[in-house]
C-alpha cells in the first residue's frame, strides 16, 4: 500500500501593496486567497522568518501551505526557498500560480518545469531553489495590444470585458491546482487544458 502523499507548498505570486492588488501581475495572490478558504486555513498571517504571508490548512486530503511572498515579483525566490527550508517541503511538490502572457486570457495550463518564458518571479524561484523542477499553474493575461511594453501592460489592471470573466477563470485556477494536489500532474492537464482554449 502507497503512503498518503506529504505536505504540500502553493504559492500565488504578486507585487505588494494595494496599488498593484487589482492587476493582472497579481492573479497568483487571488487564487492563492481562493485556495486557503477552500482549505479552512482562514486569513493568511505574516510569516516572518521567510517574509511571506501563510495559511495553514488541508486540501484535497493533504497537509497544504498556502503562501504570499510579501516581496516584489522579482525576487520572490527567496521566500519560497525559505518556506520550502522552513516547512521541509521537496521542491517537487511546490505549486506556484502565476500570470502568464503567452496565453490568452483566462486560459489555465499546467506544468512542471522549463522555461521561464521571460517571467521574473519564476526565474528567481528557479535561482533560488536551484531548480527548475516545481509545478505551476498558468493563468493567461494574454499579449499587450499594440506597441505596449509588456512589462508595463502586466501592472495594468483588467479591462472591463476580462473583469466580468476574471472570477471564473479565478476558480478554474484553484481547482487546476486541487487537481495537481490530488491527481498529479498528467491526470490534471488532461482534466483542465481541454476546459479553457
Amino acid at each position: 500500500m502507497s503512503s498518503p502523499p506529504g505536505p504540500a507548498l502553493v504559492v500565488g505570486l504578486g507585487n505588494p501593496g494595494p496599488e498593484y492588488a487589482e492587476t493582472r501581475h497579481n492573479v497568483g495572490v487571488h487564487v492563492a486567497a481562493l485556495l486557503a478558504s477552500r482549505a479552512g486555513a482562514g486569513r493568511f498571517s505574516v510569516h516572518k522568518r521567510t517574509n511571506s504571508d501563510v495559511a495553514q490548512g488541508r486540501l484535497a486530503g493533504r497537509p497544504v501551505t498556502v503562501a504570499v511572498p510579501r516581496t516584489y515579483m522579482n525576487l520572490s525566490g527567496g521566500p519560497v526557498a525559505g518556506l520550502v527550508n522552513y516547512f521541509s517541503i521537496p521542491p517537487t511538490e511546490v505549486i506556484v500560480v502565476h500570470d502568464e502572457l503567452d496565453l490568452e486570457f483566462g486560459v489555465v495550463r499546467l506544468k512542471r518545469g522549463g522555461g521561464e518564458g521571460g517571467h521574473n518571479g519564476l526565474r528567481s524561484i528557479s535561482r533560488s531553489l536551484g531548480t527548475k523542477d516545481y509545478l505551476r499553474v498558468r493563468f493567461g493575461i494574454g499579449r499587450p495590444p499594440g506597441r505596449q511594453d509588456p512589462a508595463d501592460y502586466v501592472l495594468k489592471r483588467f479591462s472591463g470585458t476580462e473583469k466580468k470573466e476574471l472570477d471564473l477563470g479565478l476558480d478554474l485556477a484553484a481547482d487546476a491546482a486541487e487537481a495537481l494536489l490530488t491527481d498529479g500532474l498528467e491526470p490534471a492537464q488532461n482534466r483542465f487544458h481541454p476546459l479553457s482554449g
